[in-house]
């Protein structure tokens, strides 16, 4: 295969690369936020060892929504991983098909549509954790100042 004949597979092999540096930095932004949930839940069960009792309930609420946080953010940042390595193995694909000369348009469909599902469903799930930490705020708030807005 010459360089003129592999040159536009480079071209279709950048989307791809472009999707797997932006989702990387999805990917930090993600971990931040789960290592930032982690230490926090460190704290709150800590302060849970040392709290009065009256202060148990208002403290195992808040230790709820972050272990769904958590939960939401481990299968986000696992579906963003998946959407990297597809990316990755549709990059492979599309060389070893221009290479090879082998007709995979209906595999590269399918590792496209894939890889943006998991994207989806990644963000969605991304979505959800940063409602939770609303919901958490608004936990520790005082009463009056939930009501006054």
């Amino acid at each position: 295969m010459s360089l003129t004949e592999l040159i536009p597979t480079l071209q279709l092999a950048v989307g791809p690369v472009i999707l797997i540096s932006g989702v990387g930095l999805i990917l930090l932004s993600m971990t931040n936020r789960f290592g930032r949930v982690v230490d926090r839940s460190r704290k709150l069960a800590d302060d849970l060892r040392r709290a009065p009792r009256a202060a148990h309930k208002k403290i195992m609420a808040q230790l709820r929504i972050l272990s769904e946080r958590a939960q939401l953010l481990r299968a986000a940042i696992g579906l963003s991983i998946l959407s990297v390595l597809l990316a990755a193995i549709l990059i492979i694909t599309l060389f070893l098909g221009a290479l090879l000369g082998l007709g995979m348009a209906v595999l590269i469909v399918i590792l496209f549509v894939v890889c943006m599902l998991s994207l989806i469903i990644s963000l969605v799930l991304f979505i959800q954790d940063i409602r939770l930490s609303l919901r958490a705020f608004w936990l520790e708030l005082p009463a009056e100042a939930r009501t006054a807005s």
